[in-house]
């Protein structure tokens, strides 16, 4: 009558982990110093994917605020080159189109701007004149940071608008200032915020327009024409405003949409990411060699403790396990800890540009993933090395 038959014992999940953790735990500082190259590789590609998510979850934001429905129709030059004046009835005419909600103007204006008398005529500010209408910054969505913006009083008078950049150039820090345009005196009564969509206003000095005709010698012409219709009519309007402002001359007037540009950013923005998330699987491939050279290294300096298991009933299932249990566990450290930074760092950038951080779960999720599976590719070959050693031939290493 035979025996039962006997059968290799099997270690539970939890004894795995065990024997897989204590591995670890006797070479702490090379542990340590290989999860750290998948830290690095996992925190890089976190904080890019979470930063790029981050700033065009702001730009959209800033989108919707600001609008996509302004389109601009500037002056150009004609066939032969020469500059292009729009109708004084321009703006009237853009009004008359149907789904026009709100149409205005600026006007360039040849005018030198000094900050006092004392500065020669010739040393340039960098800062230039345009008459400005009082329904400007309501077309542009736009607002003053100080002071107040142009009325139907202050426009007829000799009272100038800055814009940002123009108030840093011209040292003036407050409304109440006064500056000289051309040889009259006129006193600043706002300066404006950064204007997102025009942001070539943050360096103009705006007046009204009668107030540049009376001292200015302003000709009343527009160089810019400023319109908002409704969302669904965008495309429509502007295949018929160069026509509209200038009649017989479209090809003289130059259509843009200036929110195209803050989309553009958001493309730009996101072939950089591509970029840098290339990079970080760059340095997640070097965490990859480190974490193989590793539990190499493991594999040769054990080979004694492979040989006593392997004595004792140990099968090479068992030993393959086991090493492969330290790799994954020592990638899968890189990987959290690489997560953490990663997102932390998302959040303290964002908060330091005011922005809503936005860290994407699936980022987190792709990144411990990613850590996984480069454990599992890491640890596979010294496991397989490890458990082909013979009992004998381990247990006789020196």
């Amino acid at each position: 009558m035979s025996g039962p038959t006997l059968r290799p014992a099997r270690l539970s999940p939890a004894d795995v982990l065990r024997v897989g953790a204590e591995g670890l735990r006797s070479r702490r500082t090379r542990v340590v110093l290989s999860a750290l190259g998948i830290a690095i590789g996992i925190a890089t590609m976190v904080a890019v994917v979470g930063l790029s998510t981050s700033s065009r979850a702001d730009l959209l934001a800033r989108l919707d605020r600001l609008g996509t429905n302004l389109l601009t129709a500037e002056a150009g030059t004609d066939a032969l080159g020469k500059d292009v004046k729009l109708p004084k009835s321009a703006v009237a005419m853009v009004e008359r189109i149907g789904p026009v909600q709100h149409a205005t103007a600026t006007g360039a204006v040849n005018a030198r701007v000094r900050r006092s008398d004392v500065v020669p005529e010739e040393l340039a500010s960098g800062v230039t004149v345009q008459a400005a209408r009082p329904d400007l910054l309501a077309a542009l969505n736009a607002r003053t940071s100080q002071g107040s913006w142009l009325n139907r009083a202050s426009e007829r008078l000799p009272t100038v608008v800055l814009g940002g950049v123009a108030a840093d150039r011209l040292g003036v820090t407050a409304p109440g200032s006064k500056i000289l345009l051309n040889d009259r005196w006129y006193v600043v009564t706002g300066i404006l915020a950064p204007v997102e969509l025009v942001p070539t206003l943050d360096r103009v000095a705006l007046v009204g327009y009668p107030s540049a005709e009376r001292y200015l010698g302003f000709d009343g012409h527009p160089t810019t024409i400023f319109e908002r219709s409704t969302d669904a009519s965008v495309e429509a309007v502007q295949g018929v405003l160069a026509r509209t402002v200038n009649p017989g001359n479209e090809g003289g007037v130059k259509v843009s949409r200036p929110s195209d540009a803050l989309a553009a950013k958001a493309a730009t923005d996101e072939g950089l990411t591509t970029l840098m998330l290339g990079l970080g699987a760059v340095a997640l491939l070097v965490g990859g060699v480190g974490v193989a050279n590793t539990m190499v290294i493991s594999v040769l300096e054990r080979r004694q403790e492979i040989g006593l298991r392997r004595a004792l009933g140990a099968t090479r299932g068992s030993i393959r396990l086991q090493f492969l249990t330290e790799s994954l566990l020592l990638s899968a450290l890189g990987g959290l800890v690489g997560a953490a930074l990663g997102a932390a760092a998302t959040v303290a950038f964002a908060r330091a540009q005011g922005w809503t951080a936005v860290v994407p779960p699936w980022s987190l999720a792709g990144g411990l993933g990613a850590t996984l599976l480069i454990g599992v590719v890491a640890g596979l070959y010294p496991a397989v090395r490890a458990s082909r050693l013979h009992p004998t031939v381990a247990l006789s290493a020196t």
